[in-house]
């Protein structure tokens, strides 16, 4: 079973997230801020990684995990609510694998996480 963690400050995001994504196969981890998503990804990296832009040091997390032993290669999504080109290429230039924009439902997740659709 793949890992997933979600790092985004809304209480009702990650738990909507991560119901979503359990059903989609997924071991789920959350974390409200970047500090906690850090120190979660220093004990096990997950394999997928969903980061908000709008937590506090969203890109210096980034930079960290691509830092560390097997950083490389976990996916990670740079979650953001509008396709603005500067904030998306600061999470590029940061180590973002790939965006998610926000607000995200069943259908938007399903199609981009669905692990049997994908195998």
């Amino acid at each position: 079973m793949k890992r997933l963690m979600i790092a985004d400050s809304s209480d009702v995001v990650r738990k909507v997230a991560h119901k979503i994504l359990s059903e989609l196969g997924y071991e789920v981890s959350e974390a409200s801020s970047a500090r906690e998503a850090l120190t979660t990804c220093e004990a096990q990296l997950p394999d997928v990684i969903i980061v908000d832009s709008g937590i506090d040091g969203a890109l210096d997390l980034i930079t960290n995990i691509r830092s560390m032993p097997g950083g490389t290669a976990a996916r990670i999504f740079y979650c953001v609510i509008e396709a603005d080109l500067k904030t998306m290429m600061r999470g590029k230039r940061a180590g973002a694998s790939d965006f998610l924009l926000k607000p995200f439902d069943r259908q938007i997740l399903t199609k981009i996480f669905d692990q049997r659709a994908a195998a």
